[in-house]
């Protein structure tokens, strides 16, 4: 039985077909000028920083004298995850170079590079080398970007808006965008891997290990499935959170998990380890409600992707589920239960205190 969704991808195929461009045709597909690299658009501060960040500012996570405040590290952090995964994808012009090209478009140049920043904080924690650390958030991230192509695709979500600009499959075609997934989830685990040659003492196959469980069928990919399921069908908060934690959860707390294994700090702090996987889980499900709310408050222009289309696509969301006012104060409830877990660490745990805000306070 064909269902209405790929009835609806497949309309919309027909639809913009000429701007996607045709499988294997010779012609340039039409990308914006992004490839010669310039600034990366930083659309966590760019959208967010005049609210969100300054709001960050939990009690006991206010910065040291010395240390950068909030806005700061967090630019210079996603600075720095930027470099870094410029030079660990492939270059544009390396054969197959419009592959490769696409693979670019899809990874740099803007995000709010949430999971990385949460793999940097984890990491302050637990002592892991910088090596190390930009290894597991450039995975975590690449393995996010690859969701997102793919998530966008008309089998799927059929999106055309993605980070402000054309998806890959607009930008480039549907075929190439899903290698494009392909080849970023490859290279996530390449990373891990050199990552475990270069340093013998990091524990490369619990990293992997992690990385597999988070992005599986146990976790984003089981979610996705779900959610595909899920459409048209109103479902009782047990199951959306249980779908959600899969979905967008699984890799968030991947993220905080791999900052935190990759450190030689943890070793026997089974503690330490319980209290970020329960601050893991609570922004993890914050992140989803927010983006539920934002699905239903915000605009394009502001999210960089189209507004409204959960929604207009009958997905069971928490405002569905709940209404706009009661997913807000659980959003908020989340944030203060991420916050508790953190209390064992004190001061040290500041910035995953300040990113737990920033998720929950964010308007994009």
């Amino acid at each position: 039985m064909t269902s209405d969704r790929s009835l609806r991808g497949r309309s919309r195929r027909s639809e913009t077909g000429e701007k996607r461009g045709q499988r294997g045709g010779a012609d340039k597909p039409r990308v914006a000028p992004w490839a010669q690299e310039a600034a990366p658009r930083w659309t966590v501060f760019s959208r967010v920083a005049a609210g969100d960040v300054s709001a960050a500012q939990t009690p006991g996570a206010q910065a040291e004298a010395g240390t950068p405040d909030f806005a700061t590290w967090c630019r210079d952090t996603a600075a720095r995850v930027e470099a870094a995964l410029a030079d660990a994808l492939p270059p544009a012009d390396a054969v197959p170079a419009r592959l490769h090209e696409a693979m670019r478009y899809a990874s740099l140049g803007g995000g709010k590079r949430i999971r990385p920043l949460l793999v940097h904080a984890s990491a302050e924690l637990s002592g892991a080398s910088a090596q190390a650390t930009s290894a597991a958030a450039c995975a975590v991230e690449l393995i996010h970007a690859y969701s997102l192509v793919h998530d966008d695709l008309p089998c799927m979500d059929d999106d055309d808006l993605r980070r402000g600009r054309p998806t890959v499959h607009v930008a480039f075609d549907e075929p190439l965008a899903m290698l494009v997934g392909d080849g970023l989830q490859a290279l996530a685990f390449g990373l891990l891997g050199r990552a475990g040659l270069a340093e013998p003492g990091l524990p490369t196959a619990a990293l992997v290990t992690e990385l597999a469980a988070a992005a599986g069928s146990a976790g984003m990919v089981g979610g996705q499935a779900i959610d595909i399921e899920s459409v048209g069908r109103r479902l009782e908060r047990e199951a959306l959170e249980q779908m959600h934690r899969r979905k967008t959860g699984a890799l968030l707390r991947a993220s905080v998990r791999l900052g935190w294994m990759a450190g030689p700090a943890v070793s026997g702090d089974e503690a330490g380890g319980r209290a970020l996987d329960a601050y893991a889980d609570a922004v993890g499900l914050a992140f989803q409600v927010i983006d539920d709310v934002l699905d239903v408050e915000g605009d394009s222009a502001t999210l960089g992707k189209t507004a409204g289309k959960d929604g207009e696509a009958g997905k069971p969301t928490y405002v569905s589920a709940m209404g706009l006012d009661e997913a807000r104060s659980l959003a908020m409830a989340l944030r203060d239960e991420a916050h508790r877990a953190l209390a064992g660490f004190g001061e040290r745990a500041g910035r995953l205190a300040q990113l737990a805000d920033l998720i929950v306070l964010r308007k994009s």
